[in-house]
């Protein structure tokens, strides 16, 4: 069985439910940078073999509702072209997009809040948009960590998807709290 530990931006995601099974959660705060160093730091205090993620995300393709699982991940606000197409870190060897292993949609992750249609997200095959997720599994991937990750959609990225997410941030608490009851109870 994995030692696990649970990965959210925000309590408020949780809506401050408390976590069956003792597993640690951590809240890194919005963004990228405040994922990667907060995830760094509980790497070395919890020391798990599986990351699991749980948190927001706004809808850029209309196939997709509820609680979704992410099977890979993408940046969508890292654009240095020339040195390197949008989504591509210049220099590094990392692919650009990072899967976890398990069957699921497409997140971009980026430090804005999406409110408006990005072609460049239908082109890449993107489902969602969040702000922590690549972050999150970077560290993992260079860290050779499991992680999974499961995103409530709370908005359809248009004018009114502030409103939307602030309204439903909390909905799908009880969903991924039973998921995570099923996925203990597998691997026992």
């Amino acid at each position: 069985m994995h030692k696990i530990l649970i990965v959210s931006a925000l309590p408020h995601e949780l809506d401050h439910a408390p976590i069956p099974h003792d597993i640690p959660v951590i809240f890194t705060g919005v963004g990228k940078l405040n994922a990667a160093i907060s995830l760094t730091d509980a790497l070395l205090r919890y020391q798990p073999s599986l990351v699991i993620n749980f948190g927001t995300a706004g809808r850029v393709s209309d196939k997709v509702a509820g609680l979704v699982e992410v099977g890979d991940v993408i940046q969508r606000d890292m654009a240095a072209e020339p040195l390197a197409p949008r989504g591509t870190t210049p220099f590094d060897q990392t692919s650009s997009a990072i899967g976890s292993g398990y069957q699921g949609i497409r997140c971009a992750t980026g430090d804005s809040f999406v409110s408006t249609t990005d072609p460049w997200l239908h082109e890449q095959g993107v489902h969602v948009v969040d702000m922590e997720l690549f972050a999150l599994a970077l560290v993992c991937h260079r860290r050779k960590i499991a992680w999974r990750s499961f995103k409530y959609i709370t908005d359809d990225t248009d004018e009114s998807a502030g409103q939307d997410w602030f309204a439903k941030i909390h909905y799908g608490r009880d969903l991924f709290l039973a998921k995570l009851d099923e996925m203990i109870e597998a691997s026992s």
